[in-house]
């Protein structure tokens, strides 16, 4: 504590001893006076302002952005029987419960009479080849070759109706 006492009254005499005195302000008095003699610098006039054509609004004719159209024409969809849709009658195989997202090809195998995809899921790997349907879309296989598997599968359309998206299954290397 006498440490701390003695590093504050060493402090306290500094700063007496910074305000001692008058201090010589003489050159800085002189630097001003010379200063004041000389003229003034000119300031640059300021630029001119160009002005610009006024913009006129005359849209108030039109119809508010934020009323309704006056007449919306109604498409109407005819659908025919020969329309796509799911076939609610055939019977489901095991890959239709998984997400198509889920399943991953891993190879193909050829016969003589026809190639096979093979397909890996949660559950292990699934042999299949066209006409065989996967996913919760409807999507049936329609091409296989040896690095991808074409899928159509049938989707809802948003407007009551059905359409066809292809999709395509690429071959997962090093798996």
């Amino acid at each position: 504590m006498k440490a701390w006492r003695w590093l504050m009254w060493a402090c306290f005499g500094m700063g007496l001893c910074g305000c001692e005195g008058a201090a010589d302000f003489a050159e800085t008095q002189a630097f001003m006076k010379q200063m004041r003699r000389q003229a003034p610098e000119p300031i640059e006039p300021l630029p001119v302002v160009r002005s610009s054509p006024a913009f006129t609004y005359d849209a108030s004719g039109l119809r508010s952005p934020f009323q309704p159209p006056q007449s919306v024409e109604r498409v109407e969809r005819r659908w025919s029987e020969q329309a796509v849709r799911p076939d609610p009658q055939r019977p489901r195989q095991y890959l239709e419960g998984f997400d198509i997202e889920r399943l991953q090809m891993v190879g193909t195998m050829s016969g003589t009479s026809a190639s096979f995809a093979l397909l890996r899921s949660a559950e292990g790997v699934h042999r299949l080849q066209i006409g065989d349907y996967l996913g919760r879309s409807e999507g049936r296989i329609v091409a296989i070759s040896e690095s991808r598997v074409e899928v159509l599968e049938i989707v809802a359309d948003g407007a009551g109706g059905w359409q066809e998206r292809p999709r395509t299954l690429l071959l997962k290397k090093h798996s």
